[in-house]
Parts: structure tokens; C-alpha cells; sequence
């Protein structure tokens, strides 16, 4: 994946210029949970930088609650340990707020979306001056309202945070384990932690991808592995997109004692996915669908799109992992027909086309 092309950040004065056209409009309603950020008082005058700390890329949005009026921008993409200005110049917001993603890269967002406010946004690069209520091509997104600390050299910063709380030395790490994790190595547990086990797996993904380890240093680093992840494979399950439409897949494995399903893994049109099957089984079961952009699924010819099989394994609407299959129906879950795949030479590669 070659990184995006975004432009600048726009200075703040253009960007209250934008939104002071419009009024506030209505809200739309979207459930919410909650996303972890340190923050601390809101000082007024300063450039604003997003900084990541989380094991995960990120692509983040940001609003402006000005006089009545809010506006939204994004998407900046933000590796782990990295930091991005989003906004340069004075800023006398009343209110900024956020909402941050993971890569389709990594399925279902883990990102938990929360905020009492529900903002619109674009799938590309975007700016929408009167961002509560959406036109055609914007979706609403949750929103939580950020109070940025002021940094010794003047400016604002937030920080995007798990659970685990990194610092940018364990973020950075815990990222690369997680996309060598994704890309069949087994650099577990993801822990930010730097160990024989996941130098041996750096190792093996840097010599099967012809990459010198200076590459590991470069700024360029989290792309390269990400490219390798989207990209079909000898080991290990792959699923590629051949459709104008994003897909939505699961995929299911036996370790002999129980079959466990997950997902939902969004698999972006041209690109592919490796879903995170861990060991070398024989045998793994996988599901797809297309979806639109508000992930109903796509009908060709009055009949679903999507690629599956016969064997009966349970699923929900929402980012799932289940390992209990019996009775799908009576848990509240949707058994799907999952396909059988072969996978005793090593590696399979499943490519999703328009019938």
C-alpha cells in the first residue's frame, strides 16, 4: 500500500472561515462507547498535533465546534510512535473533537467509537463545513471531545492511547508485532515487548520479503508491512478483493477441540488481507460478502453477493469471536454457510470477483 497523498493541514483561520457560513444543524444519533485520550486544560493559541501510541495505524478526523457552527477534516493517517499537526495556526475552538480509526487492515476496527456527538465524514480526504447533518457521500461518526496539553515549545498535542498505555518506544514495537502477527509470523504475544521470539519473526518477514533490516528504521516501515500484508501470500490464508465493492469476510478455525469463527475483516476493493490464522492448520472455513457503504450487503441479480459454503458456523452483525457453533439461532447469533478451504500445500489464496 503506498502511503496517501494528504494535503497540508489547512490553518485554523481558513478553517473557522469555512464553518462561520454555516448554522448548527441537527444531530444525528449513533451509538457511542468510549476511546482512551490523555488530556489535560485547553490552552487557545497553537498549532495541533495528534500523536499515536497505540500498537495500531490510525486514521483520525477532527472537528471544530466554533459560534453555532462545526466543521470536520480528515483523514490523517498516524503510525505507532508517530505524531501528525492537524490544525496550524491560532485556534480559539469553543470545543475540538475526534474520531479515530484503525486500517481496514486490521477488520473490524478495535478502536472502541464514542462521543455524545455525532459529526459526518467522508471516505477520502475531506472537509465539510456545516458537519452535523450529512449530504450525499458522508456518513456520521461518533465524535469525543478532546482538551489538548500544551507542549514546552508552545503547541497542542493529544494523545491516542490503549489500554496498555505505550510508551512510543512499546507502541512502535507492539505495532510491528501486530502486522507480523496479521502476516502469518508469530511474533505473539502483542505486548511491546522486545524478545528473541519476535526479532526471529522480524527476521523471517524481512528476508521472505527481500527487505534489508535498515528498513525497519526507515519512516516508510509501517507502509512496507503493510503492502506486505495486503498482498497475496505462499503460507497461511489470503483473501483478495477483485470487486469495486468493499467486503466484509470472516474466517473460522479447528484446533480439534472446538471451531472458533471471527470477524468481521474489511477487505477494501484492490486490495488483500491475511487474516490472523495462527499455526499451520490443514483446514480453515471462510465467509465473504460485499457491502455498501453502509454495510447492507450488495445484491447482484436479486441474489446476495457473497462467497461461502455449506458448512453451517455462527456469526453477528458486530465484531465477533465465538467458539461455541451448536444452536446459533436460540444465542441470538446468525449461522452463515461457511466455505471449506484447503490448506495442506501451505497456503491459499481466495479471490473475490463479480459473478
Amino acid at each position: 500500500m503506498t502511503r496517501a497523498n494528504f494535503p497540508p493541514p489547512m490553518p485554523a483561520r481558513r478553517f473557522r472561515a469555512r464553518m462561520r457560513r454555516y448554522g448548527r444543524r441537527t444531530v444525528l444519533a449513533l451509538p457511542a462507547a468510549a476511546i482512551s485520550l490523555f488530556i489535560s486544560s485547553l490552552p487557545a493559541l497553537a498549532d495541533l498535533k495528534l500523536c499515536n501510541r497505540m500498537s495500531y495505524v490510525v486514521e483520525a478526523a477532527i472537528g471544530i465546534d466554533e459560534k453555532s457552527a462545526t466543521a470536520t477534516r480528515g483523514w490523517f493517517r498516524i503510525d505507532p510512535a508517530a505524531c501528525r499537526v492537524v490544525l496550524q495556526g491560532v485556534l480559539t475552538a469553543d470545543r475540538i473533537l475526534l474520531n479515530a480509526r484503525a486500517l481496514g487492515v486490521y477488520g473490524a476496527s478495535p478502536i472502541p467509537q464514542s462521543g455524545n456527538d455525532t459529526l459526518c465524514v467522508a471516505p477520502q480526504n475531506f472537509v465539510i463545513a456545516a458537519a452535523r447533518q450529512c449530504r450525499t457521500g458522508q456518513t456520521p461518526a461518533p465524535f469525543t471531545q478532546i482538551t489538548p496539553t500544551r507542549t514546552d515549545d508552545g503547541n497542542l498535542v493529544a494523545y491516542l492511547a490503549e489500554d496498555s498505555e505505550y510508551d512510543d518506544e512499546q507502541a512502535r514495537l507492539a505495532g510491528i508485532q501486530r502486522l507480523l502477527v496479521i502476516a502469518g509470523y508469530d511474533a505473539a504475544p502483542i505486548d511491546g515487548v522486545d524478545g528473541p521470539k519476535t526479532q526471529g519473526a522480524l527476521a523471517a518477514f524481512l528476508k521472505n520479503r527481500g527487505l534489508s533490516s535498515d528498513i525497519v528504521q526507515s519512516p516508510n516501515f509501517f507502509a512496507a508491512m503493510i503492502d506486505a500484508v495486503q498482498s497475496p501470500s505462499t503460507t497461511g490464508l489470503t483473501w483478495c478483493n477483485d470487486t469495486p465493492h468493499k467486503i466484509m469476510a470472516a474466517v473460522a478455525t479447528d484446533d480439534g477441540k472446538a471451531v472458533t469463527s471471527r470477524g468481521w475483516y474489511r477487505i477494501d476493493p484492490g486490495k488483500c488481507l491475511h487474516p490472523d490464522v495462527t499455526g499451520q492448520p490443514k483446514q480453515v472455513f471462510s465467509f465473504a460478502e460485499a457491502v455498501d457503504s453502509e454495510n447492507r450487503t450488495i445484491t447482484v441479480k436479486d441474489r446476495p453477493l457473497n462467497w461461502g459454503g455449506t458448512t453451517q458456523l455462527c456469526t453477528r452483525e458486530s465484531k465477533f469471536e465465538i467458539n461455541e457453533q451448536g444452536d446459533c439461532g436460540s444465542r441470538g447469533l446468525s449461522p452463515i454457510g461457511f466455505a471449506a478451504v484447503d490448506m495442506s500445500s501451505g497456503g491459499k489464496t481466495l479471490r473475490f470477483a463479480m459473478p
